[in-house]
């Protein structure tokens, strides 16, 4: 989610322009202040990074968006900065109803104060939350608390004015819930996140190549392994009587092992696009997945299991971007599982008479082409194809629903392929 960002500030900072302007100051700060901090010009937006698995479903207590939302830490950190960033939750999940919500309401109405620049008001209706929260980031921030919150502080806020704080930090906050999962992120974020950037630039790119450069990028940044501009030079004369005192460019220098810039995105979204092969997955000399093990048990050519192999892909594709907002987007994928079953039934009836042969998969294979490619429109889903068709058999093969050869072990046949593998590697 840090590299969509960084897409999506680098979009920002192209305008309607082509080519980044040379202006163009916007950056990405990993794992420092928070997950990531955005920063363009003096704003700064920390941001916290929450996965959270679907069976643990969406938060459904302030204490848990304290605590495990990370709202808590965020608070700390506002505050260590004088209250100058906006703050993000960034989660996969959303809030249940009741109290999670009512906070969403809360926020979205300071907000408007904030973005009025009139002092903060809390209303009634949303001084509940504002009380909900305080005392969530008292609970759960006891050992870091601010000083102005400790009893003992010289300067000590009373609880209201506590609580005031904490009505500027919701105006300062937003919470992104339900991005996209892990399970499925590879397969959107191409077409989410990069085809919009490749599309304002006009470069006619493979966005997974692109995607694949800029994650990379942004993973190393997160591993603190950027370039350094001093290498592993020593701090000569920092402390001498005549040094200057640091400034905010010499502590950026300082972190540059951990700052990606929209110019760094340039170069790889620009280095993909002139050599997109460079990054794609690397694939094995021989397909070890299920579905490719079998296919080529079954006489299947190298070509046609790498067709196969990319139509699985792209059906997989279809469905996780459907499952990500499409309520019906379950009920259509198990309807079209069972009639791709009763594809394969069919059309193994129909090659009964060659199945004595050794290598009748090809024949099985062309035959389900060849019902699939006659299936009424109004049996298949809205955007799929008869391509997208065979991508689901193949899927099917993938889950041994669907053999083109006598059963055997496939387990076994792809360990001894592994091997074959590392042998001609070696």
């Amino acid at each position: 989610m840090a590299a969509a960002d960084g897409l999506k500030l680098y979009l920002m900072s192209l305008g309607s322009a082509k080519r980044l302007p040379v202006t163009s100051d916007g950056r990405i700060l990993c794992e420092y202040h928070e997950d990531w901090v955005v920063l363009q010009g003096p704003e700064a937006e920390l941001v916290s990074g929450k996965h959270r698995d679907p069976a643990v479903g969406p938060f459904t207590t302030i204490n848990q968006l304290a605590s495990e939302g990370g709202l808590t830490h965020l608070f700390l950190r506002w505050v260590d900065l004088k209250e100058k960033p906006t703050c993000r939750l960034a989660t996969t999940h959303g809030l249940a109803k009741g109290d999670p919500q009512s906070l969403e309401s809360a926020i979205q109405g300071l907000r408007s104060f904030r973005l009025d620049h009139r002092p903060i008001e809390v209303s009634d209706d949303h001084a509940g939350s504002v009380s909900n929260l305080h005392e969530a980031l008292r609970k759960y921030g006891a050992k870091q608390l601010p000083k102005s919150w400790q009893e003992k502080a010289e300067v000590n806020l009373s609880h209201e004015e506590q609580r005031a704080q904490t009505a500027r930090f919701l105006a300062a906050l937003t919470i992104q819930v339900e991005n996209i999962s892990r399970k499925h992120i590879d397969f959107a974020a191409p077409s989410m996140f990069v085809k919009p950037v490749l599309d304002r630039l006009g470069v006619n790119a493979p966005p997974e190549s692109v995607w694949n450069s800029v994650l990379g990028l942004f993973r190393a940044r997160m591993r603190a392994a950027g370039p350094n501009p001093d290498g592993g030079l020593p701090p000569v004369l920092k402390y001498s009587g005549g040094s200057f005192f640091a400034d905010p460019s010499s502590d950026e220098r300082a972190l540059a092992a951990r700052i990606v810039t929209v110019q760094d995105i340039d170069i790889a979204i620009m280095t993909a696009a002139a050599n997109p092969s460079a990054y794609e997955p690397l694939s094995s000399p021989v397909r070890l997945s299920r579905s490719a093990v079998k296919m080529r048990k079954g006489g299947f050519s190298n070509n046609r299991i790498e067709r196969a192999e990319q139509l699985r892909k792209d059906f997989s594709k279809y469905w996780s971007g459907r499952m990500s907002g499409d309520p019906t987007a379950l009920v259509d994928r198990d309807r079209l599982r069972r009639a791709l079953l009763r594809v394969s039934d069919q059309a193994d009836t129909d090659i009964a008479d060659l199945r004595p042969a050794d290598k009748w998969g090809p024949v099985f294979w062309e035959r389900m082409q060849e019902i699939i490619d006659a299936m009424p429109p109004d049996k298949v889903p809205p955007g799929m194809d008869s391509d997208l068709l065979l991508g689901g058999i193949s899927e099917l093969t993938n889950a041994c629903q669907v053999w083109f050869s006598d059963d055997f072990d496939v387990a076994a046949e792809i360990e001894r392929l592994r091997d074959e593998n590392n042998g001609s590697a070696a």
